[in-house]
């Protein structure tokens, strides 16, 4: 496995050997994630000079490798096969009773909620998830947690019990819609949280995605097999997306129409659900916004098709603790004339997930009597995905007082493409609307502003899918005053 080092990779590693596979693995460089695989019996090497074993009989390598890899060149000329990570995870749903988690947002949380909601009943479920959660490994209620997060969890080979018992056990995944990548699952059950314009670099056209969630809803067998569709109501192009599908549908949402009915209240951050007029169940949430409370009622609902206790469904829900870099809370940073900045750290890279979070800090995390400011580091993620989308950039930040800029991650796009929008384009836009905001470069420079700009009751929010994160961590490593 190349590039093993990886959440999601590294989660398909042990789910793999747990199978009786004989996994060995390299990665560019080592990391608690690396170390932890070795500390498990997988054998990782480092890519560097490292040759493709002997005895391989597969190569799996992850999204960031590319087709001129090394290793990916010896196996070629050895005549090994080789599969990506969503086509290695596809083949591995084909042998378990898949749920598929799709949709532009949510799908990291969603999974990792259902993952560990399912461990709470006893539904012992395998977890695959594209970020870490510290609850993955033993569930929520009252259960041990690891004491590192992981994206992963390795469960029983037959589900136990609830509607499926007996059947081939439970393998929930996200279904990632970049380069048609879900194309490759089989789930037999599956949800659509959303479905927007991203990743046009690939798709050309918000079209030609609303179709590419449509092939995917058609691999969902159909109904008298168990295939089961919970898609949103509103937001995810569900006519379309649901056109002649042969499983069964509901759907989910705010709406009175849905067929689920969600109702959130924000100032008690309580989740409740109907169905067809008739209450279901209430519970509480830790994570603020209406976005966690969807996802929250999304894995409530797949839970209660598998057959799960409502109750304890929603006791594990009111327990889930969240998923790193998903609003999450790093800490207090002390400032020298007295109080203190609260510091987040989110994945946010999408206009619709920048706003979404920034309403749910305003609303949660600075009461109306306060006099702080919502400031926000936000770094781009990829050069083509800002220029499709920096008008929706621009108007995602309302929320925030200040917003400062460091250069667009460049990943993926061309050398054309990276000449073609910039960081300063962005404050440009945002300054437009009357938003304080600034570019700047290296980290440390943001680091040494943070200093300066932030007063006694402010609140810090570092987002994006890049390293942005470090300056969350180095603005809160910083010497405390004496």
């Amino acid at each position: 496995m190349v590039g093993i080092g990886g959440c999601g990779m590294s989660g398909l590693a042990r789910v793999l050997a747990r199978m009786g596979g004989l996994v060995q693995g390299s990665d560019s460089s080592p990391s608690s994630i690396t170390e932890a695989l070795i500390a498990d019996g997988i054998s990782v090497r480092e890519e560097a000079g490292s040759a493709l074993p002997d005895e391989t009989d597969l190569l799996i390598a992850s999204a960031a490798i590319n087709h001129d890899h090394p290793l990916m060149l010896a196996a070629m000329r050895r005549g090994v096969p080789t599969l990506t990570y969503a086509e290695a995870l596809g083949s591995l749903m084909r042998a378990c009773t898949g749920v598929a988690i799709a949709g532009t947002h949510g799908k990291s949380t969603t999974t990792a909620m259902l993952g560990a909601l399912l461990a709470d009943v006893g539904l012992d479920p395998s977890v695959i998830v594209g970020a870490t959660c510290t609850q993955l490994g033993g569930g929520s209620i009252g259960s041990p947690v690891f004491a590192s997060p992981v994206g992963y969890r390795v469960g029983a080979p037959a589900i136990p019990r609830g509607t499926f018992e007996g059947a081939p056990g439970l393998l929930i995944a996200e279904a990632c819609e970049f380069n048609r990548s879900f194309h490759n699952f089989r789930p037999t059950i599956a949800s659509i949280s959303s479905v927007e314009a991203d990743h046009l670099d690939i798709y050309g056209s918000l079209d030609a995605i609303v179709e590419a969630f449509h092939d995917f809803a058609r691999l969902i067998p159909p109904a008298s097999e168990g295939g089961y569709l919970l898609i949103a109501h509103d937001g995810a192009h569900r006519r379309e997306v649901t056109a002649g599908l042969s499983c069964a549908v509901e759907t989910i949402g705010f709406s009175p129409e849905a067929d689920w009915v969600v109702g959130y209240d924000p100032a008690e951050r309580l989740v409740s659900l109907a169905r067809h007029g008739k209450a279901v169940a209430r519970w509480a949430i830790r994570m603020p916004g209406q976005h966690n409370a969807i996802n929250a009622a999304i894995a409530f609902v797949l839970a209660d098709h598998l057959g799960a206790d409502p109750e304890l469904s929603a006791g594990s829900l009111a327990a889930f603790r969240g998923v790193d870099r998903r609003s999450q809370y790093l800490g207090e940073r002390a400032l020298p004339a007295g109080g203190s900045v609260r510091v987040f750290d989110d994945y946010g890279h999408h206009p619709t997930a920048v706003d979404s979070t920034l309403r749910a800090l305003r609303e949660s995390e600075r009461p109306q009597d306060r006099d702080g400011r919502l400031i926000c580091v936000f770094q781009p993620h990829q050069h083509s995905r800002t220029r499709f989308l920096l008008e929706e950039f621009a108007a995602a930040f309302s929320q925030a007082d200040i917003v400062i800029v460091p250069h667009i991650y460049f990943v993926r796009d061309s050398e054309i493409e990276k000449t073609r929008v910039t960081a300063a384009d962005l404050v440009d836009r945002l300054r437009r609307r009357s938003i304080r905001a600034m570019h700047l470069y290296p980290f440390e420079a943001i680091v040494e502003q943070l200093e300066n700009v932030c007063r006694p009751g402010d609140l810090l929010v570092v987002m994006g899918a890049g390293p942005v994160w470090q300056v969350a961590h180095q603005f809160l490593d910083l010497p405390r005053p004496a």
